[in-house]
């Protein structure tokens, strides 16, 4: 391709709104433009790119044995309604209605329609298991669409969706296409991490996310460096000490806490460590009104406790509800002299210490040295309420866990028979009975993962990209194209040498100055740059540069091609 043909238009700086190293670089590279909130045109540029990775992720789809199909973008409500989700699945369904007042949303993903296709088409357990994907748009009406296209409203997504008869099945092509999102990150040159994780609104049993690595990311991850463990942080279990309860040491006393709320705030005062102190944490569910205990330094994990029983749709209490149950402020509650009424659930922690510091449910003031057993009965219930933090024991036994950020890409599901049993996807087995058809469900973001590999590689001059997803593997950059005869020569017989040799390459024949030709293409990620000039070429030579190197290369005009094939 020669750039005079093209359409490049990088612009030194970044607007406003642009808040993350990748929104900021793909505007400024001229990958996309705003054209709403939460709405982007891929430019001819990030369009290349984009298409690179959705061939990768259409091969290894290909290599998995799915089939590739493409569903409608716009889903009758009917559908919806038979799982039950058009109610519950929230504001991010952007909902229309046609001329004749009927009912549809723009999919936000089609879990509904490939199943309807299921039950219409699979009659014989002979037709199964069946794997089937699509590389399409989808649309979610985010309620804050911020991070350029990492949370965009419309974006590009391959699902994918598997029906089997029966677990054993769906776990095989789980497991397949858990090697085939490998493969597609391992070739696309990303650093990730296939996590546990909760299954969400999507519903079902196993489920796994990847992510890639990157210190912006949303996503907290927890992993373990000496074994292959590796969880969200809302999954990551967190294990009871090993440790027993010690036993008391000192009387319970009162102590005077006239601005201190925060548990680190209380522990200052008191000249200890906040690993000393129980936050209390006021909840409802069903009327009922819970106090949830966690160490000061500890954070509760919401996930965990919705999965308590009858604690799946909590919620956090009011003032006036903390009020009526603990006569007290928030700030200085504490499960000390409660009534019986109230449920108390200490995380695992929690359970085994002894004289901590906590809430006396009496304006400016905490109590110290309070013991289980002594001072208050021993918890309603013990369980693993928090998030894993750095050092915590590794659930596998096998080492300490590590945190670090991540951003999701992919999720793979087991979902079971969760949509089959609402839309009766049945098949007949061996024996001519009906039965429910097991499914799995399988999805990469195609436009976040664009967003994700710039996050994880860029420097103050750009986009680093790896060779696979570049918008072109080399550029030629001539200096004096157009006023020196030897220069425009060579520059072309090295441009058709090149393109003989299947080499994706770009000729920067625009005539701009070297200064301008090579901001550019380092701020769109070209991973190789060949320059050639006057100078170099009198001793037959020209310049190859990396875009991470330091200092260019000098290599024998000869010889370029095939260095650079040798390089990719």
């Amino acid at each position: 391709m020669r750039a005079s043909q093209f359409f490049i238009a990088t612009q030194k700086e970044a607007p406003q709104e642009a808040e993350i190293p990748s929104h900021k670089l793909m505007l400024r590279a001229g990958f996309i433009k705003r054209l709403g909130s939460g709405l982007y045109t891929w430019m001819p540029l990030g369009l290349r790119v984009l298409r690179k990775v959705e061939a990768i992720v259409r091969d290894e789809m290909n290599k998995a044995g799915a089939l590739e199909l493409l569903m409608p973008a716009v889903q009758p409500k009917e559908l919806w309604e038979e799982t039950g989700r058009w109610a519950v699945f929230g504001p991010q369904m952007l909902k229309i209605t046609d001329r004749h007042e009927r009912d549809f949303c723009f999919g936000p993903t089609h879990e509904e329609v490939i199943t309807d296709i299921a039950r219409r088409e699979i009659k014989s357990y002979k037709q199964l298991p069946l794997n089937f994907y699509q590389v399409q748009t989808k649309f979610r009406d985010e309620i804050r669409p911020r991070f350029g296209v990492m949370r965009a409203r419309e974006f590009m997504m391959k699902d994918a969706y598997s029906f089997h008869t029966n677990q054993a099945s769906l776990e095989q092509t789980y497991q397949t296409m858990y090697q085939a999102y490998s493969n597609v990150f391992n070739r696309l040159g990303l650093k990730f991490r296939a996590v546990r994780a909760d299954t969400g609104a999507i519903g079902g049993d196993g489920s796994h996310e990847f992510h890639v690595l990157a210190d912006s990311g949303e996503d907290a991850l927890a992993y373990c460096p000496t074994s292959d463990f590796a969880a969200n942080v809302e999954l990551a279990e967190a294990l009871a000490p090993r440790y027993p309860r010690a036993a008391a040491t000192a009387e319970m006393q009162e102590v005077d806490t006239p601005k201190q709320t925060a548990c680190a705030d209380v522990a200052a005062l008191l000249g200890v460590g906040v690993e000393r102190t129980v936050k209390a944490i006021a909840l409802v569910s069903n009327d009922k009104f819970y106090l949830c205990l966690i160490r000061g330094d500890h954070h509760l994990n919401e996930i965990k406790v919705a999965k308590l029983e009858g604690l799946a749709d909590f919620r956090f209490a009011t003032e006036e509800e903390i009020r009526a149950n603990l006569n007290c402020p928030p700030g200085f509650i504490g499960p000390v002299g409660i009534s019986e009424q109230v449920t108390v659930i200490a995380d695992r922690t929690v359970a085994a210490m002894s004289d901590f510091i906590c809430g006396a449910n009496k304006p400016k003031y905490h109590l110290k040295d309070v013991n289980f057993g002594r001072d208050l009965p021993e918890p309603s219930l013990v369980a693993d309420i928090r998030n894993v933090i750095d050092g915590d024991a590794s659930p596998d036994g096998k080492g300490v866990l590590e945190l670090c950020r991540g951003i999701e890409v992919g999720h793979i599901f087991q979902l079971r028979t969760k949509y089959a049993q609402a839309m009766n996807a049945t098949y007949l087995d061996e024996n001519g009975q009906k039965q429910i058809m097991e499914m799995g469900c399988y999805g990469i973001g195609v436009s976040r993962i664009v967003g994700a590999a710039i996050e994880q590689g860029n420097d103050e001059r750009g986009i680093i990209f790896p060779a696979s997803m570049a918008p072109f593997s080399v550029v030629i950059a001539p200096i004096g194209f157009d006023k020196s005869e030897a220069v425009k020569t060579a520059t072309l017989e090295l441009y058709a040498k090149l393109q003989s040799l299947c080499v994706d390459v770009l000729l920067d024949d625009r005539g701009e100055r070297p200064g301008v030709m090579f901001a550019d293409m380092e701020l769109i990620g070209i991973p190789h740059r060949i320059v050639i000039g006057d100078r170099g070429l009198a001793d037959g030579n020209v310049e190859y540069q990396a875009r991470t190197d330091a200092q260019a290369q000098t290599v024998s005009l000869a010889d370029i091609a095939d260095k650079v094939k040798a390089v990719l």
